[in-house]
């Protein structure tokens, strides 16, 4: 038999099983749809019709998804801009199986995950029973992890692997800062370092919480001004944001990274930023932007963390048919961890 043959042949398996899988799905589906500012207690699930597959495009049996400050930035305010598409689905990731590989090389019931890309704002996302996604962002992946754990990872580890290694170039050895660490992210970050080999030091604004940060070796009370208080701090992780990056500057020895990546301290921006001043001479800045994933970098984090028997921090989870409950506990930020809804 011949490659093409070969091929033929797969293709037409594919298409039957393909068609197979589909007689199997309902015509509608559960999702949530927004289209103005929502509050978690107006948060409900409308019935939509499943969305049908087209060339570059793959369906996907959602089977649980993890929630982001992004798309609460989203319900909240962001949903009154121009540029998201109205009404969307929400959510900028998932893990699931395929439902409809369509013109791509996935087979029926492959496990994969799904980010960014456009999820949840160009395109409707993952807050749903199916998702119709990009087959560039859709990565197939092999993990021991349960569905719920699995759905912790994709975009926060994927921020967190791209925010260490490729921009901060973390090595066993350093000593690493983490501004913002009671989040999914900075739990991530921490975990990941310290099975790399670093030293840790995490911050959180609030006193109470600095026992959630018992996984790093050092937890601090971040003040707003920490700069000059540690000695031998070779990168840092900035999750606040705008808000405190100068002082984080300031926080790192000569030859230092800082990595701005987070943005939870509300602001935006920085005006009247100098670069030539609030540089410290010999000190890099630089910062993470998660849209373009790879698959080889999904994979790897999966490895990674099953090799380290590493289990991401869920902080809570819920049904999705509980997704108000689970947008409830987003708006009041009570979960120490990664929310997690199951489908």
């Amino acid at each position: 038999m011949n490659a093409e043959m070969s091929v033929e042949m797969s293709t037409e398996m594919n298409a039957e099983v393909s068609t197979k899988m589909n007689a199997k799905i309902n015509s509608k589906m559960k999702a949530v749809l927004l289209d103005r500012p929502t509050p978690a207690e107006d948060v409900v699930l409308s019935e939509v019709p499943v969305p049908e597959s087209r060339p570059g495009w793959v369906l996907v049996k959602v089977r649980a998804f993890g929630m982001n400050h992004s798309e609460q930035i989203l319900r909240l305010g962001e949903i009154r801009a121009d540029y998201i598409q109205k009404p969307v689905i929400p959510g900028i990731e998932c893990v699931g199986e395929i439902a409809d590989p369509s013109d791509s090389g996935f087979s029926v019931g492959q496990k994969v995950a799904a980010l960014m890309g456009g999820m949840g704002r160009s395109f409707h996302g993952s807050y749903a029973q199916y998702a119709l996604l990009p087959a560039r962002h859709v990565f197939a992946v092999e993990s021991a992890l349960s569905w719920t754990d699995m759905a912790a990872v994709p975009e926060t580890y994927f921020t967190a692997w791209g925010s260490l290694f490729e921009c901060l170039r973390l090595k066993a050895g350093d000593t690493l800062l983490i501004r913002g660490g009671t989040c999914a992210l900075g739990y991530a970050a921490i975990q990941i370092a310290k099975a790399a080999g670093c030293k840790v030091i995490a911050t959180t604004h609030r006193e109470a919480r600095l026992p959630l940060l018992a996984a790093a070796d050092e937890a601090v009370l971040d003040t707003g001004r920490l700069a000059g208080t540690f000695r031998g701090v070779t990168k840092a992780l900035e999750l606040v944001g705008p808000k405190t990056v100068k002082d984080t500057l300031g926080c790192v020895e000569k030859g230092g990274i800082v990595c701005n990546t987070g943005i939870l301290g509300g602001v935006y921006a920085l005006n009247g930023f100098d670069p030539i001043k609030d540089i410290p001479n010999g000190v890099y800045l630089t910062g993470f932007y998660s849209n373009n994933p790879e698959e080889k970098t999904i994979q790897e984090i999966f490895t990674f963390l099953d090799r380290h028997h590493l289990k991401p921090a869920v902080g809570a989870k819920y049904d999705f048919e509980h997704i108000k409950d689970a947008c409830a506990a987003q708006d009041s930020g009570g979960a120490n961890g990664k929310i997690v809804v199951y489908v």
